[in-house]
This record gives structure tokens, C-alpha cells and sequence, in this order.
């Protein structure tokens, strides 16, 4: 991923300087583990913690000429040991490595995620109750629809990521699974009981069962959660986007002092955080699509899934965590706008009662096509000849033989449609 979108804490997971260190790191690991079962000599793991001299450098260099980043590996730290270079990579294949890595730094790569999730719902948890009882109007379509509470807007973001991180949390035992079985999973050379070894001292998993590789299910799975999330965030984004309006500006981004908005127009404030997590979340989706290609696979392995592996999956979780932290600074400083909240429940003249009204006219006897019918004549008369509903309603004979003067004003109450908000909150924060 670019540096421009790359958290320094979790990009520094996936450079090549800690990969081929987790890589150093699981060879000495496997000769712990044959020292433990009397396969090599004591001591053999020490030296070569103690005597390896990795270099990055050197391993490129090698690689010009090999082709093969795991051959550079092997033979870049094998010139600082000796003979106990004899004990490096012994019945391993480079999947073993490649793939063992790859869940360890999932583990941790994800770990970083769901702190930072965390921090986002807990802002997102602020917001909500901070705005509670702030009267908004609710759309659909796009449309004015009903009396809503800007709260539940975030209320409503908040269960989806509470869902997702869960969701992302249990998924972990099933995707950070390492294998150290050999060239096609026979563990030929090895006893299943190093792989296990392995792979509990790293924090992660083992297969089942394995080929040269683990199955591409998992990798699967994982970035389908991560596109998940990310359109969970894009949807708030464009949330944010909407009520950023100039015909709307219920909410803003924030905008720093110094910032500017265009490089022609001066008074421009543009919602630009929110518009790069649309755009990263498409990006999301597109990884998602070829870890599912990486599935089909040729036998027991080919080395089509190599390529956009290396890429799809580091940056999945890099952009997916940069989303995380920029929509953090969105909430804690959005913009809100409660005047103009009321200002524009307004713009519709009353016509958000709609539903209430015709409730109310069948609760008193009225079929429910006739309450309709006589509801939609006034709304639309409302519409066309630009009068205000709550007006025409007081006033219209056939509405007062039903409603009494009280009965109506409790219709148009903008806080009766929040009477069990309580009730929601108590489902989701309890």
C-alpha cells in the first residue's frame, strides 16, 4: 500500500524486513521443537539465535540470481552459521514458511484492527447518546420520511460494528493457521507434533490437513469480513456526505484550522475524508473478489494465488485500519448542526405526520383504504398547492369528525416518535 494510506504500527507489520525475521524466527522454532523430541543436538537452536546475521540487503542481492525469495532466505543466513547451517529448514517446503508467516501476521495485523475498532465504537457510543433526543428527520429514497433521532444514526453504526467485531475476532482461529508439513502435506520428513509446536509458540493454528499449502478458504473468509466492515464505514461515510450538503448541512467534517478546500474555490469545505473511505471501500471489495480466484487452485497447489496475495492481503488490512482511524476523526469532530435539523423537518410543511394521522383515524373505527385515501388527498394538496399540512389537518371537516383538537396536537408531536427510543438503546449498549 502507498505510504500516504499506511499506519506506520500496522505497516510496519508487513515489511519485508519482519517477514523474513517471523521467517528466522520459525526456522529456529523448528529446531527447538527437534531438539525437544531428541531428533538434533541441544543447543543447536541457541547458536543459531545467537549467530544469524540477517540482512535485507544481501537477501535481494541473492535473489537477482535465484528468483526465489525463500532460496535467498535460506542461503543469506546459512553463510553466518557454519555447520549448523545442516539444520536449517529441514523437511520443509517454502509454503511452510510463506504460509506460517502469513497467519502469524494476520494474528497480528488483526489484533491492531480490532483495537482500533474498539476506539471507534467507543466514539461512535459518545455520539449516540450525546444525541439521543436531538430531533432530525429520517429519510428514505432520499426523501423526508418520519421524525428521527440523530442519535440512532449512530446507534445504528455502532450494533453493525459490534456484530462485525465479533465477527472478526471469532475468525481468527479459523484463518491464522500455519502449516509445517512438507512439500504436499505428509509431513514426510517432519512428525505432525513439530508443525503443532510450531504454531503454539507463535500464537496461531495449525491445519488439519494441508497440501503445499493451507486451503485459500480461509484468506477467503478473512477478506470478506474486512470488505465487510470497510462497507459498514463506507455507508456512514456517505451518510456524512449527505448531511454535508449545502441544501442539507445537518453535518459536517471537520475542517482544520489551515486546511484548504480547493485550489480555485476559496469557500470550498468538502467532505474529502469521507469520499476516501467511499473510494478505499471499493478497493476492499475488489481484494475480496481475487482472494476468492485464489481458491481454484491447480492439485495440491499452483502459484497462481502468489502474486495478488502478496498484495491483497497486507493491504486489505492497512486500508481497512487507515479507514478505521480516519472515520475515528470524522466522529469526534464532526460538525452538528441541530437548527438545521429543525429547520429542515420543517421544509416538508408537516407531512412527516402522515402515518400517525392515518393510524390514529383507524384506531378510531376508519377502514384503513378509506383512512389512506383521505390522508394522501390532503398530503398531496399540501404538495401542489404548497399549504401546510398541519393547517389543512385542524381545519379539515372530515378529519375533525374523527379527531379532537387534543388528539391532533398530540399527532404532531415530533417527540412522540421517540417515545421508545429507550428501549433500542437498552437492546443495543446493555
Amino acid at each position: 500500500m502507498i505510504e500516504r494510506y499506511t499506519p506506520k504500527k500496522i505497516g510496519a507489520i508487513w515489511k519485508d524486513e519482519e517477514k523474513f525475521r517471523r521467517f528466522l524466527e520459525i526456522e529456529i522454532l523448528l529446531c527447538e521443537a527437534q531438539e525437544k523430541f531428541n531428533q538434533i543436538p541441544k543447543g543447536v537452536s541457541k547458536v543459531i539465535r545467537k549467530k544469524t546475521k540477517l540482512s535485507l540487503k544481501k537477501i535481494k542481492e541473492i535473489e537477482e540470481q535465484t528468483h526465489h525469495d525463500i532460496v535467498a532466505f535460506i542461503n543469506q543466513i546459512s553463510s553466518s552459521l557454519g555447520r549448523y547451517s545442516q539444520y536449517l529448514h529441514f523437511g520443509l517446503t517454502s509454503s511452510d514458511l510463506l504460509d506460517t508467516t502469513l497467519a502469524w501476521q494476520i494474528k497480528d495485523a488483526t489484533k491492531i484492527i480490532l483495537s482500533d475498532l474498539t476506539l471507534l465504537m467507543g466514539e461512535v457510543k459518545k455520539k449516540a447518546f450525546k444525541f439521543k433526543n436531538t430531533l432530525c428527520v429520517a429519510r428514505t429514497h432520499g426523501v423526508h420520511a418520519e421524525i428521527y433521532s440523530f442519535g440512532l444514526k449512530f446507534a445504528y453504526l455502532y450494533n453493525d460494528l459490534k456484530e462485525e467485531y465479533q465477527l472478526l475476532q471469532k475468525s481468527l482461529r479459523f484463518v491464522c493457521t500455519g502449516k509445517i508439513s512438507g512439500a504436499v502435506g505428509t509431513f514426510a520428513y517432519l512428525q505432525p507434533r513439530i508443525e503443532e509446536y510450531i504454531c503454539k509458540k507463535i500464537g496461531i493454528n495449525y491445519s488439519p490437513i494441508s497440501t503445499q499449502i493451507v486451503s485459500r478458504e480461509r484468506f477467503a473468509y478473512y477478506l470478506s469480513l474486512l470488505a465487510l466492515i470497510g462497507a459498514t464505514l463506507e455507508r456512514f461515510a456517505t451518510e456524512v456526505r449527505h448531511l454535508h450538503r449545502t441544501e442539507v448541512e445537518e453535518a459536517k467534517e471537520p475542517f482544520y484550522k489551515g486546511q484548504k478546500g480547493s485550489s480555485s474555490m476559496p469557500h470550498k469545505q468538502n467532505p474529502i475524508v469521507s469520499e476516501r473511505i467511499c473510494g478505499l471501500a471499493r478497493l476492499l471489495r475488489g481484494y475480496m473478489i481475487t482472494a476468492f480466484e485464489n481458491i481454484n487452485l491447480w492439485h495440491e497447489r499452483d502459484i497462481s494465488l502468489s502474486s495478488g496475495e502478496r498484495i491483497i492481503i497486507p493491504d486489505a488490512t492497512i486500508v481497512l485500519d487507515y479507514m478505521i482511524q480516519k472515520m475515528i476523526e470524522i466522529v469526534k469532530n464532526l460538525r452538528v448542526n441541530p437548527q438545521n435539523m429543525l429547520k429542515n423537518i420543517e421544509l416538508n410543511r408537516g407531512l412527516i405526520y402522515s402515518q400517525k394521522l392515518l393510524l390514529k383515524l383507524m384506531e378510531k373505527g376508519l377502514p384503513r383504504v378509506k383512512a389512506y385515501d383521505l390522508v394522501q388527498d390532503i398530503s398531496l394538496k399540501v404538495v401542489n398547492q404548497g399549504l401546510d399540512f398541519k393547517t389543512q389537518i385542524f381545519k379539515d371537516r372530515r378529519i375533525r369528525k374523527y379527531l379532537t383538537t387534543k388528539e391532533l396536537e398530540e399527532i404532531i408531536n415530533p417527540y412522540e416518535h421517540l417515545k421508545r427510543i429507550d428501549k433500542i438503546y437498552k437492546r443495543i449498549f446493555a
